[in-house]
Parts: C-alpha cells; sequence; structure tokens
C-alpha cells in the first residue's frame, strides 16, 4: 500500500477543510485520485532461454538429409503452409480460418473478453437514472379525525426526478479491475491465436496423412499387378508341368492377401478426408480430394534462435498475461480494506398540476455523500488476498512450464525431423536392395533353380519395406508440420493487441450475429 493513500487520509481529516467550500474539497480530492492504487507492481517473470537448439542439424558434423533454413530466412512468417509448396493445401488453409467453427468459438470468446472491458471502464463515470411519474389518487373519506391530511379529496402528483450516484476510484479498484479485463482479453486474443494455429497444423497434418495413403494405395495397385503376373506364370508352369500345384496356390494366397490390404487402405484416407471437411466447415458428406500420391519432402524450416522462441508461441504469451491478470486481481483484493467513497445527487421537477410541473419553483435537489468501510469480516478479506497470491504464484509456475513445454517440443520436433530424414536415406537403399532381390529371385525361379517360395519371400520382404518407407515419408512430414506448430506458426508477440486495442469497441463485422 503505498503512502500517498495515507496522506490522502490526512488531507480529507484535517480540520483545514472547513476553511473551503465543498466544490473546492472535492476538486482537491478528484485530483489526488490517479495517485492511488494499492497492490503490488507487475513485473513479468525473466526465463533463461539456451543458446542453441541442442538437436538442431546444425549442431551436428556429420548430417544427411534434412536441414534448416539459411540464418537469411530465420523466421516463419504469416501463412507458413505456403514454405510446403501444395496448391491444395494452401487453399484449405485459406478456407479454414473463415470456416472453422472451433476458430469461430474462440473469436466470440475474444469479443465477449473485449466487451468485459468496456464494463470495467464504465465503472469509471457516474450513473444516471431518472424514473418520470404521473399518479392521480384519492384518500378515503372515511379518515376524519386520522393524521392522513385532505381526506376524501383527489390530488395529482407529477415528478421528474434526475439521479446520479459516483463512487469515485479512491485505491485503484477500478484501475486494476480495467486492467485485469485487459490482460485478460489478451490471453483470449493470444488463445484465438493458439486454436487457429492447432487447427491449421492438423489440417496440414492430415492433408499429409491423405497423400501418404495415396502413395500407399499406389504401392499395393503395383504389386497386385506385378503378383498376378507372377500367378499367371505359375499356372503356365504348372500346366507345362514344370511347376507344382503348390507354387500356384502360393501365388493366389499372395494375392489375395496383397488385394486385402488394398482395399484396407481406404478406410484410413476417408477418415482424414472426413476430418479435414469438418476443419474447413463442411459436411463430409459433401467433401472430396483428389488422389495424388505424395512426393515430396519436407523443406527447410526456419527456426531461428531459442531466445526468439517466447515471442512467438501465443501459448507463451496467454501465460504470462494470466500472470498479468492474476497480479492485477491481487490489488483488487487489497481495495477492500480501505474505505469506499460514494457521491450521491438528486434534482428534477415535482408538482401537483401539469401546468407548474417543469416552472423553476416546481425544481428540487439534494446532494451527500457516504463512506463505507466494514469493522469486522472475520479475515475474509486478508482470505481472499492470499488466495489472489497464491492464484498468481500458479500462474506463475504455468508460465514456466509452458515454456518448458515449448522448448520441449521444439527439440522434440527437431529431433524426429532430422533423424527420420537419415532413417529414410536407409529405408531407400532397403527398397532397392528388395528389388534387386526379387529380381534375382524371379530369374533363378523361371530357371528352375529356386523353388517359388523363394520368389514369395522376396515379394513379401520389397511390400514391407515399401510400405516402411512409406509410413517414414509420412511421419517426416506430419513431424515438420509439428516442427512448425512449436515454433508458433507465423506468428509472435507483435501480433498481440494492446491494452487499448482490446479498450476499443469491435466493428460492425466483428458484433454481427452468426446465423
Amino acid at each position: 500500500m503505498k503512502n500517498c493513500c495515507l496522506t490522502l487520509n490526512i488531507v480529507i481529516g484535517s480540520r483545514k477543510i472547513a476553511g473551503y467550500s465543498f466544490a473546492a474539497v472535492v476538486a482537491l480530492f478528484l485530483l489526488l485520485l490517479p495517485a492511488c492504487t494499492v497492490g503490488p507492481k507487475y513485473h513479468p517473470a525473466v526465463t533463461q532461454a539456451p543458446a542453441v537448439y541442442k538437436e538442431s542439424p546444425t549442431q551436428f558434423k556429420e548430417n544427411e538429409g534434412w536441414t534448416v533454413a539459411q540464418p537469411s530466412d530465420a523466421k516463419l512468417r504469416g501463412k507458413w503452409w505456403e514454405i510446403f509448396n501444395e496448391p491444395e493445401l494452401n487453399a484449405l488453409e485459406e478456407q479454414l480460418d473463415i470456416n472453422n467453427q472451433n476458430i469461430k468459438q474462440f473469436f466470440e470468446n475474444f469479443m465477449a473478453a473485449r466487451a468485459i472491458v468496456r464494463e470495467a471502464r464504465a465503472q469509471y463515470f457516474p450513473t444516471l437514472t431518472t424514473v418520470p411519474a404521473a399518479s392521480r389518487t384519492r384518500s378515503s373519506g372515511n379518515l376524519t379525525g386520522t393524521a392522513t391530511a385532505n381526506s376524501g379529496r383527489t390530488a395529482s402528483e407529477f415528478s421528474l426526478p434526475l439521479d446520479a450516484s459516483w463512487a469515485p476510484d479512491v485505491w485503484g479498484k477500478v484501475r486494476n479491475t480495467v486492467h485485469q479485463a485487459q490482460y485478460s482479453a489478451q490471453v483470449s486474443a493470444a488463445d484465438l491465436e493458439n486454436e487457429r494455429l492447432t487447427e491449421q497444423a492438423s489440417l496440414a497434418q492430415f492433408y499429409f496423412q491423405i497423400r501418404g495413403q495415396d502413395m500407399l494405395q499406389q504401392i499395393f495397385n503395383d504389386t497386385i499387378k506385378a503378383d498376378k503376373k507372377e500367378l499367371e506364370l505359375t499356372q503356365s508352369l504348372y500346366q507345362l508341368g514344370i511347376d507344382a500345384q503348390l507354387s500356384v496356390v502360393e501365388a493366389q494366397t499372395t494375392l489375395a492377401s496383397v488385394e486385402a490390404g488394398a482395399t484396407n487402405v481406404a478406410i484410413a484416407r476417408a477418415q482424414y478426408e472426413h476430418a479435414i471437411a469438418t476443419l474447413i466447415g463442411k459436411a463430409a458428406s459433401d467433401f472430396s480430394i483428389p488422389v495424388k500420391p505424395m512426393t515430396t519432402a519436407p523443406p527447410p524450416i526456419p527456426i531461428g534462435v531459442p531466445s526468439e522462441l517466447l515471442e512467438r508461441r501465443p501459448d507463451v504469451a496467454a501465460a504470462e498475461r494470466a500472470m498479468a491478470a492474476a497480479n492485477a486481481q491481487i490489488g483488487i483484493a487489497y481495495a477492500a480494506f480501505f474505505p469506499n467513497l460514494t457521491l450521491t445527487a438528486q434534482g428534477g421537477f415535482q408538482s401537483t398540476a401539469v401546468g407548474s410541473w417543469l416552472s423553476w419553483p416546481s425544481n428540487f435537489w439534494s446532494v451527500g455523500g457516504s463512506l463505507s468501510q466494514p469493522l469486522f469480516d472475520a479475515g475474509l478479506r486478508r482470505a481472499t488476498v492470499q488466495q489472489d497470491v497464491a492464484t498468481y504464484n500458479a500462474d506463475l509456475a504455468a508460465y514456466r512450464q509452458t515454456v518448458l513445454n515449448a522448448f520441449q517440443q521444439v527439440e522434440d520436433g527437431l529431433a524426429e525431423v532430422r533423424i527420420l530424414s537419415q532413417q529414410i536415406a536407409q529405408e531407400q537403399q532397403a527398397v532397392k536392395f528388395a528389388q534387386d532381390f526379387l529380381q534375382i529371385e524371379e530369374t533363378r525361379y523361371q530357371t528352375g533353380i529356386d523353388p517359388y517360395i523363394d520368389v514369395l519371400l522376396a515379394q513379401t520382404t520389397l511390400l514391407t519395406d515399401m510400405q516402411t518407407l512409406n509410413a517414414l515419408q509420412v511421419q517426416e512430414m506430419t513431424s515438420a508440420v509439428a516442427l512448425v506448430e512449436a515454433l508458433g506458426g507465423g506468428w509472435d508477440r507483435s501480433q498481440l493487441p494492446n491494452p487499448g486495442q482490446v479498450t476499443q469497441k469491435p466493428s460492425q463485422a466483428d458484433t454481427t450475429i452468426q446465423q
């Protein structure tokens, strides 16, 4: 609590006030008001960021495959999904921001938070009310001999009162309330951006999952064609008496198994397609994505330096603003220890005749003020302060945990994309060896050197390796998207609206009711 508040009490309570007019005292009192705000001053938490990312490919002497962007492109900006160079993905992401219902929900929550700021600011100003009234009454004629005047007579009364009431913000309770609402609105704005980033990343990951399923379908289709040729060959050799019926049965079994696997691919693709439809606000029944096997690899992603991460993540910004709001709440709780001042005024016109209702002799007025101070509350105010302090400390811990999670997610993403790119190169080599293995075994089978079971083993090995390679490529793309999300997408803290911006009235488009 500040000394200025104690000084204010001394000035009002001294006898010198008797030598001044009421208006002068009020004017002096109002001049002193802005200096009195109780509660702790807010200081943002200090977090030490590491100098470099441990899992960045640039930290490894021997690195093949995926690399990060050059320092000249050290930051993601705007529409981050465009770095993947997928026109269909770009078009879908544009629809997401317009039609996604989860984003709309968070946007409306932000609009509500902005309205709460203006509600809080309204406490700065007086409230004015008027209740015009007109009545005509007749008293009982059998009330003679009582205190009731004008018994048995009819009377009219017309009144036009105007009441004013104002509680000056002596101890900064309103100021802290406004600040808390502003910081909470900033939390809501950051939550909106975090939700938007989450939905954007989910859409990109679902998109690459579909492309991976299309590639897997192509792998199965090519394998089915090859297996059909192998079946025709075994049938021909059996009919010629060169091979046994067992080889035909084995070829038929292999073909049927691959065909069943190819059919199953459609399940996952359909589910991812339906998920994208929901994300962009369309009915799954009216949406489809053309088949297009995935052939791209993750682009170089600008990761920047760790010290920038805290400015690029909307969830970190939300956690920090939540701390500021909790700190303002402590100031509100402290203000309860001081008396509340309320100034009131009433005036208007009152008459028993319409003709003289608004004439000057019909006017009336009164002014006054009151102080209220709880004398005993059984520790309620002290417990409230302790509760708000504990809430602030909890928000501080949540902020620090959010920061730690942010660094963990970036390091996880860097490690995953880097290691997957190396594993993919190794798996591509395994696929090449499996293709050579199958080609050799087919030749040896056709010349009668090896039985068909060896061809079957080579076929199974190649299909398994190709499936593994496809799964790794999909995982690499989705991990790259997750890394972009962990880096905050194209957002940074400069895009967070300041307290003045969240206080402004929204535009007509913002307040339109969504049908």
